[in-house]
């Protein structure tokens, strides 16, 4: 059985290419656009890692990843939070809110797979 990939992200010509990205990566996928829907999609089936957008209406990135880590059975789960904000205190911020890897947009399509495939591999 194949490892499920969270994609969590407004915007949909990131959320297609991203998709498609992982699929071809042999991961199964689902989406949803915005904060809310990650913490009901994690209710309804806790996936193998999350790939987290930060600017989203409603909760961002970073409350979602706090909100992960504060439960008990999803404090493993491997998050990587993708945004546009490249400036190191972002990168700090969500390294500290529980972030495994950040990653800056745009981002190189290999640089997403082989971050996903090393962070599933390591187990954290």
């Amino acid at each position: 059985m194949s490892q499920e990939i969270l994609i969590v992200d407004d915007e949909a010509n990131i959320v297609l290419s991203l998709e498609f990205l992982m699929k071809q990566a042999g991961f199964a996928v689902r989406t949803v656009e915005d904060g809310e829907q990650a913490l009901r999609a994690l209710e309804e089936q806790v996936p193998d890692l999350i790939l987290l957008d930060v600017m989203m209406p409603g909760k961002d990135g970073y409350e979602v990843c706090q909100q992960i880590r504060r439960r008990p059975e999803w404090a493993d789960l491997p998050v990587i939070m993708l945004t546009a904000k490249g400036r190191d205190v972002e990168r700090e911020k969500g390294l500290a809110m529980g972030a495994d890897d950040y990653i800056t947009k745009p981002f190189s399509t290999q640089e997403v797979v082989e971050t996903v495939h090393s962070i599933l591999a390591s187990g954290t």
